[in-house]
C-alpha cells in the first residue's frame, strides 16, 4: 500500500471549469455561499441527513457501481437514512455489552452486536435486528490497540475491528502469507485478541496526485484533491503536504498554506484559504451527478453506500466495509481509518468520500484503480475537524 501523490499538474480541463462555474453561479443566485472569513471554531455536531429529492445522476452512479436498479437505489438510500438515525440510539440501549453496527444491505436494517443476551431486547426496541457475540466492541478495541503498537511488516496491509466477524480481521497480501515476519506478527497479533486472517490482493498505497471537494490543487510538484470546505479553508490528506507548504489552486493561483498535518499514524490536514478564493459547501460531481451540497457529517455505518470526489477519477460510489481500520503503508501505520469498496488513483488523495448529502471523510489510499476495481480507505472527517477545532461549511 502506497499513498497516491500525482506528479502530473493536470487541471481539470475546459469541461469540468464549465461545470464548476455554471454550478457556482447558480448556488451564488440561491444564496448557497458565504463569505469564510470566520475563524476556526469548535468541531461542529453531525446534521441529520435531510432526506432531500435523490438526483438522477446519483442514482445512476448507483446503479452502475453498485449493480442496483433504480428502484432498489431510492429503497437503499432511503433505509441507510433510517439506519444512521437509529444508531445512537441503539448504541445508548446496548451500554457496555455493544459490540458494533454494520447496516445489512439485504435486509436494508441497521444490525447491532450484542455481548450480553440482557440487552437484546432494549436494542430491538430501537429498530434494529441484533446479534448476540462473544466480545464488546470495548474488549476489541483494546485488542487493536495493542496490535497496533506491534510493528507491522510490509506484508500485512491493514487491521480493523470487525463487528459482523467479532475479530479484529488482519488482512496479509497473498502473496506475502507465509513470510516468517507476517506471521511473527499475526502469533503477536493473536495473544492480543481474537483475530482472523484474511488475504489481500495488494498492500494499500496513498492516493496523492472556491475550494469544492474533488477539485484540484497543487503543492509543490504533487497534485492532490480538496476534501471539504471548513471555515477558513479546507481539509484534506496529511500525505499531501506539510505545515507551512504553499498551496496552489486548479489556475494556478496561490490559495494559501497548510496549517495543520499529520502523515503518518493520522492522514489529515487543513490548509487555510485566502488570496480571493473563499469556501463553499459543495463536492464536485464532475457532471456524473450534479453537484453536492454538503449539509452535516452525520457517520454512515458499515454496508452504507458512500461515494468519492477527486480530481483524477472523478466520481464513484461503493459501500463502507470497515471502520477504525489501521492501514500499514510503507510510510508509516495509519490508524481509525474507514475502508469501502470505491476505486480511487493517483491525484485522488484528499478529495471528498460523502453519503447522501453527509460529509464523511478525506481520500487517503488503497490499492488497485478505477478500471479493475480496488478498495480506498478514508481518514473520517469528524476527526479532523475535532482535531483542529474546525467547523465544516454547510449548507
Amino acid at each position: 500500500m502506497t499513498a497516491i501523490c500525482a506528479g502530473s499538474r493536470r487541471g481539470r480541463g475546459r469541461r469540468a471549469t464549465t461545470v464548476v462555474r455554471a454550478g457556482l453561479a447558480a448556488l451564488l443566485a440561491l444564496g448557497a455561499w458565504t463569505s469564510a472569513v470566520a475563524n476556526p471554531a469548535a468541531a461542529q455536531e453531525p446534521a441529520p441527513s435531510t432526506g432531500e429529492p435523490v438526483s438522477a445522476g446519483l442514482l445512476a452512479a448507483m446503479q452502475k457501481d453498485l449493480g442496483l436498479t433504480e428502484g432498489q437505489a431510492r429503497e437503499r438510500l432511503a433505509a441507510e437514512r433510517a439506519a444512521v438515525a437509529i444508531e445512537p440510539r441503539a448504541r445508548r440501549a446496548a451500554q457496555d455489552a455493544y459490540g458494533g453496527s454494520w447496516f445489512d444491505a439485504d435486509s436494508g436494517r441497521l444490525t447491532v452486536a450484542v455481548a450480553d443476551p440482557r440487552r437484546a431486547a432494549a436494542v430491538r426496541a430501537t429498530g434494529a435486528a441484533v446479534r448476540v457475540v462473544e466480545h464488546s466492541a470495548r474488549r476489541l478495541d483494546a485488542a487493536r490497540r495493542a496490535i497496533d503498537a506491534l510493528d507491522a511488516p510490509d506484508g500485512v496491509g491493514s487491521w480493523h475491528v470487525d463487528p459482523e466477524a467479532n475479530r479484529i480481521v488482519v488482512n496479509v497480501v497473498r502473496a506475502q502469507r507465509s513470510d516468517n515476519d507476517v506471521e511473527a506478527f499475526l502469533d503477536r497479533a493473536r495473544r492480543a485478541g481474537p483475530v482472523l486472517v484474511r488475504s489481500v490482493a495488494e498492500a494499500p498505497r496513498t492516493f496523492a496526485a472556491g475550494t469544492v471537494g474533488g477539485d484540484p490543487y497543487y503543492t509543490g510538484n504533487v497534485r492532490c484533491s480538496i476534501g471539504f470546505s471548513v471555515h477558513g479553508g479546507f481539509v484534506t490528506a496529511g500525505h499531501c503536504g506539510r505545515p507551512g507548504a504553499a498551496v496552489r489552486g486548479w489556475d494556478g493561483s496561490h490559495i494559501g498554506t497548510f496549517q495543520g498535518s499529520s502523515f503518518p499514524d493520522n492522514d489529515y490536514a487543513w490548509v487555510n484559504v485566502g488570496s480571493g478564493w473563499w469556501t463553499v459547501p459543495v463536492v464536485l460531481g464532475w457532471g456524473t451527478v450534479p453537484d453536492r451540497l454538503v449539509r452535516g457529517s452525520a457517520e454512515a455505518p458499515v454496508g452504507a453506500s458512500v461515494c468519492r470526489s477527486g480530481s483524477t477519477t472523478h466520481w464513484h460510489c461503493g459501500s463502507v466495509l470497515a471502520k477504525n481500520e489501521t492501514v500499514n503503508y510503507s510510510q508509516g501505520a495509519v490508524h481509525q481509518m474507514t475502508k469501502t469498496s470505491v476505486c480511487a488513483e493517483p491525484g485522488d488523495s484528499g478529495g471528498s468520500f460523502i453519503s447522501g448529502d453527509q460529509a464523511q471523510g478525506v481520500t487517503s489510499g488503497g490499492w488497485g484503480n478505477c478500471s479493475g476495481g480496488g478498495q480506498t480507505w478514508y481518514q473520517p472527517v469528524n476527526e479532523i475537524l475535532a482535531r483542529y477545532g474546525l467547523r465544516l461549511h454547510t449548507a
